[in-house]
């Protein structure tokens, strides 16, 4: 009874931030998420190789196993063997055969393709690679002989961030309309949930592979990225614009809103100042649950090829190479970026969770 007193004297944020880290799972998947970030912020570093670079030798290379023992005895550093590819006479599959007699140790910090660091200076350092010839593909390679592993960095840039863009444009949307919506009311309100009611009662994936199939085929990658997280924001506000508005209806006859407003507080003051910061953490929780469905959608579109194309990376874009029965049985690797999409969808649906749970602090666990 006396730690329940204690608790009725903290501030919201405080009682928020005290239960967040009580839910174990939100815990684990705010870290999983953070190192999702941070390797999508350093990939060019990361990645051993340039992801547009081929390897014609290592068409459908598979990925190639670290060891630190063999036959020969333990080493304290990782290595590889030499990989050579030969031919199938019966199927006329490529097959890759590991030469024993030849290891290739990977390094940290090794030179390697040239890029531009965070797009500030020039540099050819890399995290981790081989000195000698052979490559090291820790998750296979593609049709083209490309890293995939490479790829897959490279790609988190856009498939992580289109979420975090995709959201914030619909939460400004969806925050506006939705607080017009509950503080006028009559015609307003009428109008905005009519427009809601039809926006959501459109098929979601018909809708995005039409809005998606308008888009400029000659548009650069940069101008379709952006075209896609704007589709992308404009199918996904309604949502907030209903949780807005069921909080404003709830609100505006309170009694520091009636206060404010005979003090002479006009519409705009009310809803920053007041209302707004009232349901804020319901707000982030909104966020945070939003976001898969923006990766989902941009790579659904990138998937079925309506979405960001070629030469441009995301998962999706990755995921078109396995798009049949023959080439998951053949090569299952190219299905690697699908559990980085499952990983980080889980990560933000378990983060929501944790969110939602501290957002009403005085609830019983």
């Amino acid at each position: 009874m006396a730690k329940k007193k204690k608790e009725y004297g903290l501030s919201q944020w405080t009682l928020m931030r005290r239960r967040f880290f009580k839910h174990k799972l939100a815990i684990i998947a705010l870290v999983i998420l953070g190192i999702f970030y941070v390797a999508a912020l350093f990939s060019q570093f990361i990645s051993p190789y340039n992801p547009a670079r081929r390897f014609s030798g290592n068409v459908y290379s598979p990925p190639t196993l670290i060891r630190f023992s063999d036959a020969s005895g333990f080493s304290f550093r990782p290595f590889i063997y030499e990989r050579k590819m030969e031919l199938d006479p019966d199927t006329w599959q490529r097959i890759y055969v590991d030469d024993t007699d030849k290891r290739h140790y990977i390094n940290l910090f090794v030179r390697g393709d040239k890029y531009k660091f965070l797009g500030l200076f020039e540099t050819d350092l890399h995290l981790f690679g081989t000195t000698g010839k052979q490559p090291v593909f820790l998750f296979g390679t593609d049709s083209l002989g490309r890293d995939l592993f490479s790829r897959v960095l490279y790609g988190s840039t856009i498939s992580l961030t289109i979420g975090l863009v995709g959201v914030f444009l619909s939460l400004i949307i969806g925050v506006i309309l939705g607080s017009i919506s509950g503080l006028l009311g009559g015609i307003v309100d009428n109008v905005i949930q009519r427009l809601i009611e039809i926006l959501m009662s459109i098929p979601q994936i018909p809708l995005w592979m039409a809005l998606s199939a308008a888009l400029p085929p000659y548009w650069p990658m940069l101008r379709v990225y952006f075209g896609i997280t704007i589709i992308l924001s404009v199918l996904g506000w309604t949502g907030v614009a209903r949780v807005v508005r069921g909080k404003f209806l709830s609100l505006r006859e309170e009694e520091f809103v009636l206060a404010s407003r005979t003090f002479g507080a006009g519409q705009w003051w009310i809803i920053t100042r007041h209302l707004i910061p009232s349901f804020l953490s319901y707000l982030i929780v909104q966020i945070t649950l939003s976001i898969p469905g923006m990766i989902l959608g941009e790579t659904a579109l990138s998937f079925l090829g309506l979405g960001l194309r070629s030469p441009a990376i995301s998962w999706g874009v990755l995921l078109q190479e396995s798009q049949n029965i023959r080439s998951i049985a053949l090569h299952p690797w190219l299905m690697i970026p699908g559990i980085f999409v499952i990983v980080v969808v889980l990560g933000f649906n378990f983060l929501g969770d944790g969110l939602r749970d501290a957002a009403d602090p005085y609830t019983k666990s």
